[in-house]
């Protein structure tokens, strides 16, 4: 069985810095793209920012220029920096990972269960 279990959420000032990491466990044999999305309070969820196995990176319209992901293969864990926040990065933050529990069987979406992130004054 496989988890993603994410840390690092909490309450930061506007301008302030957080950094969220997602360690992976479980039955794994390999990982294809990780990544991170967000839901505001009355809002859809969105694409934060998402990494290939190959390192190809993609981000939200929204964080471009402030937010950085990253990953360390060899701890199956993906890392959100995240610099001048701002209030409307207020959201829940859910880590992503397509894994491949067996080699002949395409890889699988699994989710973590959110980090909250809340930027306030």
């Amino acid at each position: 069985q496989v988890q993603l279990v994410e840390s690092g959420g909490g309450l930061v000032q506007p301008g302030g810095s957080l950094r969220l990491s997602c360690t992976t466990s479980g039955n794994i044999f390999s990982i294809n793209a990780m990544g991170w999305y967000r839901q505001g309070p009355g809002k859809e969820r969105e694409l934060v920012a998402h990494i290939t196995s190959s390192g190809y990176i993609d981000y939200g319209d929204s964080v471009k220029g402030r937010f950085t992901i990253s990953r360390d293969n060899a701890k199956n864990t993906v890392y959100l920096q995240m610099n001048s926040l701002k209030p409307e990065d207020t959201a829940v933050y859910y880590c992503h990972a397509n894994i491949v529990t067996n080699p002949l069987v395409y890889g699988m979406d699994y989710w973590g269960k959110g980090t909250l992130v809340t930027v306030s004054s």
